[in-house]
């Protein structure tokens, strides 16, 4: 009698324990997978959150180079990278003679000199088919959103210049600053030259439509030497990386517009005036608002060699969050 009472009891027992443990599982496994769909989220879009994640970085050194827009991201990127891939050296490599920039980069990377480049513009048709001549293919992978500022000295008084006013300038159509709302100056324009820059390139190809630069330009070695001239001379007027502009005290970053009444600023005001607080105007180089962004790009080398695998692994190791981070701290737009 004392047996048939304790058998249901047991079983009663058993069933309660085991619907305790099942729930348990269940509770567990749906927290558990409740994680799991960011994990799968960011691996099927291929986006790693840090250097450390990322995959099928190649071991040896590798020589880069290009544009000198990327310096900024060289100087607070790279280091941070190879700390997290030790093995994955990498080798800053100017040309043997003349400027570095873009389109040298990109030819010493088809000349076997790099393995892969860095540049502020996109592959022109005519090195895509020096790539194929050498029987390999050019890809370029962008990692950042770049504006160009126009830099003008701090006493000029002009609200801004619109896209068709700054492309006059420098065919040489419009010569004096009260032409375009300021005082009687002469405009002295200073660039670069188109073959040591993908930035003048860039400029001449969408601001000026492809015409060349007029005859009044003034060309000069860096944009550290065109800050002195227009710091010096209050009718100079320059253009370059806004990360590079921005920030400068001797100078100013004048508002762009496609119309008059569509002026935009490079940059947000900074409070108590403090000029090296100059920010960039993220928002509107992210929608376009500014019209004269850009992307910067990482040029790899499609060969099914190891220099692909090393300059796609360097797009994706900037493509990470930590990457992006970085970029942004750069001076330069984060394009995730």
């Amino acid at each position: 009698m004392t047996q048939k009472n304790e058998t249901p009891a047991l079983v009663l027992s058993f069933l309660l324990v085991a619907g305790i443990l099942g729930g348990g599982f269940w509770w567990f496994s749906r927290s558990w997978t409740g994680l799991s769909p960011t994990v799968s989220q960011n691996q099927s879009t291929g986006e790693a959150l840090s250097f450390a994640t990322v995959q099928n970085v190649p071991s040896g050194l590798f020589n880069y180079g290009g544009s000198t827009t990327w310096a900024p991201i060289r100087r607070d990127l790279d280091p941070a990278l190879q700390i997290v891939w030790t093995n994955f050296r990498l080798r800053y490599t100017d040309p043997i003679q003349g400027a570095p920039g873009s389109g040298v980069g990109i030819q010493m990377l088809i000349d076997n000199q790099l393995a892969f480049a860095q540049s502020s513009r996109s592959i022109k048709e005519s090195e895509h088919q020096a790539a194929k001549q050498k029987g390999f293919s050019l890809k370029e992978i962008p990692v950042a959103i770049d504006g160009i500022a126009i830099a003008v000295n701090p006493n000029l008084g002009i609200k801004g210049l619109t896209i068709e006013q700054l492309a006059s300038i420098y065919e040489g159509k419009i010569t004096n600053w009260n032409q375009v709302g300021g005082t009687d100056l002469e405009i002295i324009p200073l660039s670069r030259r188109p073959e040591d820059s993908g930035t003048i390139e860039f400029f001449i190809e969408n601001v000026m439509q492809k015409q060349p630069l007029g005859n009044s330009v003034r060309y000069i070695g860096s944009t550290t030497q065109a800050i002195r001239e227009i710091a010096n001379n209050p009718g100079a007027i320059y253009y370059a990386s806004a990360p590079e502009i921005v920030p400068q005290c001797t100078i100013k970053a004048i508002p762009i517009g496609r119309k008059p009444e569509e002026f935009v600023s490079p940059y947000q005001d900074p409070q108590f005036s403090d000029c090296k607080a100059r920010s960039l105007n993220i928002e509107a180089f992210q929608t376009g608002r500014y019209p004269i962004t850009r992307r910067l790009l990482v040029i790899v080398k499609q060969n099914g060699q190891i220099d692909e695998q090393a300059g796609e692994a360097y797009a994706r190791l900037l493509l990470t969050n930590q990457g992006q981070d970085l970029i942004a701290k750069s001076g330069f737009v984060r394009l995730r």
